[in-house]
């Protein structure tokens, strides 16, 4: 060794004779960071801290002494040091007791969700000879609310009502078409409305997550059977489609699975979106298969909500599938979204929402002093209240009442109202196809469809309706 000082080089070459120099390195303490800029922000927990403590109050959780903490990281450059804050916000979040003053009861836990509903409907045996009518009327129904309300899905009320105006479209009636749009517009509305799958330009109906989760959730069925768990769900996700098809709620718990977090925990792990509407937009096709039987769909739906969701979140998907089943049984819109709310615990904020719609109607209020009341809880320019399951589900009850039953009326209601324009549009779509069946929607929203679906599903792509039909058939339990 004191030779190998002496000549500047390493034993290694001392010995073996090396050619080159030797190095040797010396061990050192190393970090290795993501490149947090490269992130999308669904996948980046420190992005949206103003979401979480929003959330996390509305939840009635005891975080306000907090909250200048949250603002505080929510400022702080993108790096190692913000991350390492927002592990303590999240243990903060995590650990945070429900404040005494918070009057709502809020349980994500099945069991606990049955001992607070009330006015349950009961199972009601289905016509077999008009159901696959019914299931017909329910797959169209979605897939034409969903392109209706496509387009335009982000759009704010004020420029979607301009928009509707000078297409001489408001109230609204019919598809938004590509010349409905003029180089004018294209120009001077914030909203980009260049590109966008106008039901005179598509193939068939286009892909979009609230058509792909009711495919998905039928070869969920197909292969795991009406006894799926929500384990088998999270695969099914993991097997079926890329990172990218999932948004927000969905987002996180996907990377969540891929890290090994399992349901329920993927669903509160760093989630600040989980009462968001993702959930509500999934659980139709457990009422198709379960008609008449809204227990049944809404414990289905309970199974699938909770990988990605907690709470109003749960309650947004128990509550749409329960209805979808009660329409194959039921003409009354009244005892439909009824046995929507029987499934949902009594005590909860979207309970007490949707009924305050209800009353409003019955007191003779118009459509636009609900929509009023709506805007004036949630504020549609942030994220937060523009997807909040709660908004969302208030405009599904409102256009499904003042609709009074007609398919056009109600989906064009549900859309023209704002905030998410194609999930509320599919989800009063699905409940009217169940209610009036395949016969009352008409080849002006089916025509553009041309009878198929594309999805992003690996293996399934564009999907013939038909064979959804067929299949959904199979599965409802005789």
């Amino acid at each position: 060794m004191r030779i190998s000082k002496y000549f500047g080089i390493s034993v290694d070459t001392l010995l073996l004779d090396a050619n080159t120099r030797i190095l040797e390195e010396l061990p050192y303490d190393k970090e290795i960071h993501p490149s947090y800029q490269k992130l999308y922000e669904w996948e980046l927990y420190s992005s949206e801290l103003l979401t979480e403590y929003q959330q996390c109050v509305e939840e009635g959780l005891d975080v306000k002494r907090y909250e200048p903490l949250f603002c505080a990281v929510s400022q702080m450059e993108n790096g190692k040091y913000k991350e390492k804050m927002t592990e303590v916000l999240f243990e903060i979040v995590l650990n945070a007791p429900v404040s005494a003053a918070f009057r709502y009861n809020e349980p994500s836990d099945y069991d606990a969700i049955g001992t607070l509903l009330k006015n349950r409907a009961e199972k009601t045996e289905v016509d077999e000879s008009g159901l696959r009518e019914k299931i017909a009327g329910a797959w169209i129904g979605r897939i034409c609310g969903c392109l209706l309300g496509k387009p335009i899905e982000g759009i704010r009320t004020k420029e979607l009502s301009k928009l509707l105006r000078a297409s001489h479209n408001k109230p609204m009636s019919r598809y938004i078409r590509s010349e409905d749009i003029t180089s004018q517009m294209l120009d001077t509305f914030t909203f980009a409305l260049g590109n966008r799958c106008y039901a005179d330009l598509v193939p068939c109906a286009p892909a979009d997550d609230d058509t792909n989760y009711t495919v998905m959730a039928s070869f969920l069925i197909e292969k795991y059977g009406r006894d799926f768990t929500s384990a088998d769900v999270a695969q099914m996700w993991l097997d079926s489609q890329p990172k990218g098809a999932y948004c927000t709620a969905e987002r996180v718990a996907f990377c969540n699975f891929v890290k090994g977090y399992l349901p329920p925990d993927s669903a509160v792990y760093k989630n600040p979106y989980r009462e968001w509407i993702g959930a509500q937009i999934r659980g139709d096709y457990f009422g198709y298969i379960n008609p008449g039987d809204p227990a049944a769909a809404a414990q289905m739906a309970w199974r699938d909500a909770r990988i990605s969701h907690i709470k109003n979140g749960i309650y947004g998907e128990m509550f749409a599938a329960a209805m979808i089943a009660q329409a194959a049984v039921s003409h009354d819109i009244h005892t439909i979204l009824y046995a929507g709310l029987g499934e949902i615990p009594s005590t909860s904020r979207l309970h007490e929402a949707v009924m305050s719609v209800i009353r409003a109607f019955d007191e003779g209020r118009t459509m636009v002093d609900c929509l009023k009341k709506v805007h004036r809880r949630y504020d549609e320019n942030t994220s937060h209240g523009w997807c909040h399951t709660i908004s969302n589900a208030m405009i599904v009850t409102a256009a499904l009442l003042y609709g009074q039953g007609d398919f056009a009326k109600s989906i064009c209601l549900a859309v023209e109202s704002g905030f998410d324009t194609d999930c509320n549009g599919a989800t009063v779509g699905s409940v009217l196809g169940m209610r009036n069946g395949q016969q009352a929607i008409g080849p002006e929203w089916t025509n553009p469809l041309h009878g198929e679906l594309d999805t992003s599903i690996f293996g399934v792509g564009r999907i013939s309706i038909d064979t959804l039909i067929d299949q959904t058939m199979r599965h409802i339990k005789r």
